[in-house]
């Protein structure tokens, strides 16, 4: 069992360029503001881990793990490594830290995830984002490689089970409002009209193939930290706070499945199958063995990951809230809204909240773990004792998904 004693995220709607910041003052500046917000020292972190994919291209910066040292005089010398995954990145790097703990190496880690994303053209961006897809073989007459694949599986959906646009659209307008709650929310101040979440090209323009402008998640510069205990460490940490052990949100599952990088390979693979990617569907249901949990009905809500409205669409039914290929219901019925029988993304998502791919990871367990302990403020579920993250890289090339959950009052 690994506890989490708090953290911290950045304001997603913040552009570092245009602040006058770069990567390593906003590492420094979200670590500094981690720990004040868990009342931690920096003589407390045993080991260090950073979740980002692509700040070589984006920032021109590698070797992430030696901004710990430049943050703090106090962690020159401590043991770091960076995680890349994609937008799986910051929850692999979750899994490291969490296995240096449960090995009895180490008693505190800190789990930074940031991604600068912002300092150059969309274009630019978007090409830099698809080194997750197989360079050189798939996608290569798309100017948008990641739209084009996420068109790809509402087609998908399309020819096995059928798909109407307006359910995705109900998906991204259930996000952008929750983002309306969330105070670091890239979207929160967005406006939209009555054409925004339809078909209407001037409104809700195409960017490739089926996917349109309102489908998309965010390009975002954000960071988000955690830090993780061990038992002897949360219990010594409850005690210094006066509170009880009990009282701390915990990691009691996890999940980590890949496939093979080819999205055509992986539509291949699952073709008798009643799930479209039977890894997403094993790394939830892994998640849920571990913490000793089966089932949709023991989860209160989730936060999960939708890059794309089709993403999220894809989730539904491969995290059991309906059965495979009948996430529509859930959208009909009102289920996944705040509310209702089953939330997701209370905090917006990656569509209304923002989606700095190395960050995204931690992010969500860090609310996953607020909304179990009753501070998620105006985003709040009522009654969320236990939480289930699912977070994807590339086309679900890497899976991981998180139970985070605190015992009953």
């Amino acid at each position: 069992m690994v506890y989490i004693l708090g953290g911290c995220q950045t304001d997603f709607a913040r552009n570092w360029e245009r602040q006058g910041e770069d990567i390593a003052s906003v590492f420094a500046d979200t670590l500094h503001k981690g720990l004040a917000q868990a009342e931690l020292d920096a003589e407390d972190i045993e080991t260090g881990h950073v979740g980002n994919f692509v700040a070589e291209l984006f920032a021109g910066q590698g070797l992430l793990g030696g901004f710990f040292g430049q943050a703090h005089p106090a962690l020159d010398g401590l043991p770091t490594a960076r995680h890349e995954a994609a937008c799986a990145s910051g929850s692999v790097a979750i899994l490291a830290a969490m296995s240096e703990i449960e090995a009895g190496r180490y008693d505190l880690a800190c789990v930074l995830g940031l991604e600068q994303m912002r300092n150059v053209p969309g274009r630019v961006a978007a090409g830099h984002l698809g080194a997750a897809a197989w360079r050189g073989q798939e996608y290569q007459d798309a100017e948008y490689v990641w739209p084009r694949s996420f068109s790809d599986l509402a087609e998908e959906y399309d020819e096995r089970y059928g798909l109407k646009y307006e359910h995705l659209m109900r998906i991204s307008e259930i996000n952008f409002g929750n983002a309306k709650r969330n105070p670091n929310a890239q979207t929160r101040d967005w406006a939209f009209t009555d054409k925004s979440f339809t078909a209407d090209d001037e409104a809700n323009p195409v960017i490739e193939g089926r996917t349109r402008k309102m489908d998309c998640g965010q390009v975002t510069d954000g960071a988000a930290v955690l830090f993780l205990a061990s038992e002897k460490r949360a219990r010594q940490y409850a005690d210094e706070h006066g509170v009880t052990l009990e009282s701390l949100p915990r990691i009691s599952g996890w999940g980590h499945r890949s496939a093979p990088i080819s999205y055509k390979q992986k539509i291949r693979n699952s073709a008798d199958g009643p799930y479209v990617f039977p890894q997403v569907k094993r790394a939830v249901d892994d998640a849920r063995a571990r913490a000793g949990i089966d089932g949709i009905d023991a989860i209160d809500m989730v936060e999960t990951h939708d890059c794309f409205a089709t993403t999220e669409y894809m989730a539904i039914d491969h995290l059991g809230i309906t059965e495979a290929g009948e996430s529509w219901k859930a959208i009909e019925d009102g289920s996944i809204e705040m509310g209702g029988r089953i939330p997701v993304n209370p905090s917006g998502g990656l569509i209304g909240l923002g989606h700095p791919v190395g960050a995204t990871g931690v992010r969500m367990v860090l609310d996953a773990a607020n909304q179990v302990t009753e501070k998620a403020g105006d985003c709040q579920v009522e009654g969320a004792r236990r939480a289930q993250t699912l977070n994807i890289g590339g086309s679900t090339t890497t899976t991981v998904s998180f139970i985070v959950e605190r015992e009953a009052a």
